[in-house]
């Protein structure tokens, strides 16, 4: 189990916020920390404590340079996300991401558009792409959800799913978006069947907040997945030290 460090920018400044509550309007999203220092800041550090596979994610538009930021601070060691489609994703690459992360541009109105996965595998390499499966529960199943986290896809995350998905891309990334930023522990039953269920890396985003957190997620996925923190760490406003989870993790 690693340790997988984020980024998470919108405005151009790097917040914490609930995903769920993401829209064109700023004034209703619900941000958890604003921090006051730039994204390179943040890449850097992740850079000097030898932590690798973390995740930059632009959250809206006018992002790009603040991104930017953040990849020419620690070249390769880095995936990039949000916004990412078939026009920009090897911009991004060249410019030092390690991994592009795709979501929606490859769930067109609500459904898994193949074209398009296939077509972005081939340009940017199955080595460089990371599939986000961030999704929601829907009667007792869960299925992605795309658009800033507000629309429901067909496409329901089960070892089926996962393994038609597994030929054309390096890792997956999965938010747990009903537990996300708001600090209310994992999603076990999510956890544990992604531990079952996928074969290549897969981190796990949503809800951590302690030490109690992690090494219950560790016996429940057997440590096969890895596991990305946000709102909950001292770093972004939180009260769970950053050098004890790395610690841990290790």
């Amino acid at each position: 189990m690693k340790f997988r460090p984020c980024i998470d920018i919108h405005q151009g400044k790097v917040k914490q916020i609930v995903g769920e509550t993401l829209q064109s309007d700023p004034s209703r999203v619900v941000e958890n920390f604003v921090s006051g220092h730039t994204p390179d800041h943040y890449a850097a550090m992740y850079r000097e404590d030898g932590l690798t596979g973390g995740h930059i994610i632009m959250l809206g538009g006018g992002n790009e340079a603040a991104a930017e930021l953040a990849l020419r601070a620690y070249p390769g060691g880095m995936q990039i996300g949000g916004g990412i489609n078939g026009d920009n994703a090897l911009r991004y690459i060249e410019l030092g991401a390690s991994h592009v992360i795709v979501t929606s541009y490859i769930f067109r109105d609500g459904k898994l558009d193949m074209d398009r996965l296939e077509a972005l595998a081939a340009k940017v390499g199955k080595e460089r792409l990371v599939i986000d499966l961030s999704c929601k529960e829907k009667d007792g199943s869960y299925y992605v959800v795309t658009n800033q986290w507000r629309t429901f896809s067909d496409f329901e995350v089960n070892a089926s799913g996962i393994a038609r998905l597994e030929a054309y891309c390096d890792e997956f990334l999965i938010h747990a978006v009903d537990v996300e930023g708001k600090r209310e522990g994992v999603q076990e039953k999510l956890a544990a069947s992604l531990a079952e269920w996928t074969t290549i890396p897969t981190t796990y985003a949503g809800g951590a907040r302690s030490l109690a957190d992690l090494e219950r997620f560790r016996d429940i996925t057997g440590g096969r997945l890895d596991i990305t923190i946000g709102s909950a760490l001292d770093i972004f406003g939180g009260q769970l030290p950053y050098r004890d989870v790395i610690a841990f993790c290790r």
